[in-house]
């Protein structure tokens, strides 16, 4: 079973998301809250598997919300997942580093938002195309060059090249294919690579990839 805790604090939103998850089998909401402070306070008390967190809220807004989530070793098995009305605002990527699994826009699909949960919950990384794609092009227009190569040199081979595979959106199977591996092998030169660089899951893989140069987006 699928636990999972929703903080927004528009009770139409919440009550929207609980509507849709309620109805599968394999998923329970086990919590909702309206801010960031109490969706603390229930994530240390229900240990979901996956939060879905907005990002615009009074108080503690989202990305403080990630933040803490991400730094406290008790809540490591909980994946949150952004929510936000824009695809891509300012302060998307910064939820990015703070600890955030993906992002969802609301205007989701319905069979979207459920396999975005169930992907969630089995530690994948979670970007949406259109959100991808944004995050390339402020890389293109706005490169880091401060931090490029940092971190490179704890990979072997293999895991960089798991680690670039990662950060094009390929799933394990897919990188075991591409790597001509099996998916074991592939899940675990992308775990080493997570171990050893000190990422909370693969959607800090993929920010990884783009600062350190590992890969370079198009047309940079």
């Amino acid at each position: 079973m699928i636990r999972v805790l929703l903080v927004d604090d528009q009770p139409l939103i919440r009550s929207g998301f609980r509507a849709l998850l309620d109805l599968e089998d394999d998923i329970e909401v086990v919590a909702e809250a309206a801010d960031g402070q109490a969706g603390l306070e229930l994530a240390g008390k229900h240990l979901p598997d996956v939060a879905l967190v907005d990002i615009h809220m009074p108080a503690v807004d989202g990305i403080e919300t990630t933040r803490r989530i991400a730094a406290d070793p008790a809540l490591a098995g909980v994946h949150v997942v952004i929510l936000t009305n824009y695809g891509l605002d300012e302060y998307v990527f910064d939820a990015l580093r703070a600890g955030a699994a993906g992002f969802l826009v609301k205007d989701i699909l319905p069979e979207d938002f459920l396999h975005a949960v169930r992907v969630a919950a089995r530690g994948d990384a979670l970007l949406a195309p259109s959100i991808t794609r944004k995050l390339i092009n402020r890389y293109v227009a706005q490169p880091l060059p401060a931090t490029r190569g940092k971190g490179l040199d704890e990979l072997t081979g293999r895991e960089r090249e798991a680690v670039a595979l990662v950060a094009r959106g390929l799933s394990n199977d897919e990188i075991a294919a591409r790597m001509v591996i099996s998916p074991m092998t592939a899940k675990t030169h992308v775990n080493r690579a997570m171990v050893k660089l000190h990422a909370r899951d693969r959607a800090q893989l993929v920010v990884f990839a783009y600062e350190s140069g590992l890969v370079v987006p198009p047309g940079s």
